[in-house]
């Protein structure tokens, strides 16, 4: 059986990995993983793939034993892993609890390479795994620290793979999107108190995906970036140095821009 794996599936990127992955890969069922069973049911009426959910919280370590014995009892053939689970605190540091800053490093770092090594041994050669990055990946971002942390660990670890995979005829990509509208924001505001508030750029979920799946199939990089103007962003913060970028972003953040209306409270 082939199939390709979404985890963080019941919302944002990961539903629209699971909507739009059809026309990239052909697989006879998408496991999709979250740790809200309701939602990931109701992708079973959004997509012509047989879905499969499975609820699991990732940030939880029994969740890669349950995820090691389903694999080894189906033995599928995963043609496609995508590991979109993941989430954000922004604000002060002392504002963000230390079970979140755990959590956070878990969810973005342990549980991406814990369900990147299981799946793994199941991949044969033309397969293709997309690590959720970020665009903070590229910087250190005061107020969102421990989060861009996670995500520089997210792209360091997806180009090195790569090449390490590539002998295998494995792939791997990291995505580093911008600013993109969805529930991402409803846990990342929880712990801010107006440190971020610039939002230069707003993206729709399902155009961000698009891109990250044609440069996966279609091209041989080993990150993508959607949107001109944040690819020109990241060329810049690799020629500039980094605390005068901080300087910038921090300077930014004391005016407001495009921050209504992003959370769904």
């Amino acid at each position: 059986m082939n199939i390709a794996i979404v985890t963080g599936a019941s919302s944002g990127m990961g539903r629209e990995f699971v909507l739009q992955l059809k026309d990239y890969v052909q697989v006879d069922e998408i496991w999709a993983i979250a740790r809200r069973q309701t939602a990931l049911e109701a992708l079973k009426a959004e997509t012509d793939i047989p879905v499969r959910p499975i609820s699991l919280d990732l940030a939880q370590a029994e969740s890669f034993d349950t995820l090691a014995a389903l694999l080894e009892a189906e033995k599928p053939n995963i043609r496609l892993l995508v590991n979109a689970a993941g989430f954000g605190k922004f604000g002060a540091y002392h504002k963000v609890p230390l079970s979140e800053e755990g959590r956070m490093i878990d969810l973005n770092c342990k549980a991406l390479v814990l369900t990147t090594r299981l799946c793994l041994p199941y991949m044969p050669s033309g397969s293709h795994i997309l690590q959720l990055d970020s665009l903070s990946a590229f910087q250190p971002v005061p107020y969102i620290t421990t989060y861009g942390a996670t995500k520089a660990f997210v792209l360091s670890y997806s180009r090195a793979m790569n090449r390490e995979l590539k002998s295998a005829g494995i792939r791997m990509m990291a995505m580093n999107p911008g600013w993109v509208k969805t529930e991402f924001f409803d846990h990342a505001f929880q712990t801010n108190e107006g440190e971020v508030q610039f939002f230069d750029r707003l993206y729709e979920a399902k155009d961000v995906v698009a891109t990250g799946l044609k440069d996966l199939y279609r091209s041989k990089k080993d990150y993508s970036v959607h949107g001109l103007p944040v690819r020109t962003q990241v060329r810049l913060v690799k020629l500039v140095p980094h605390s005068i970028v901080m300087n910038i972003w921090l300077s930014q953040q004391k005016k407001e821009k495009n921050n209504k209306g992003l959370t769904s409270k």
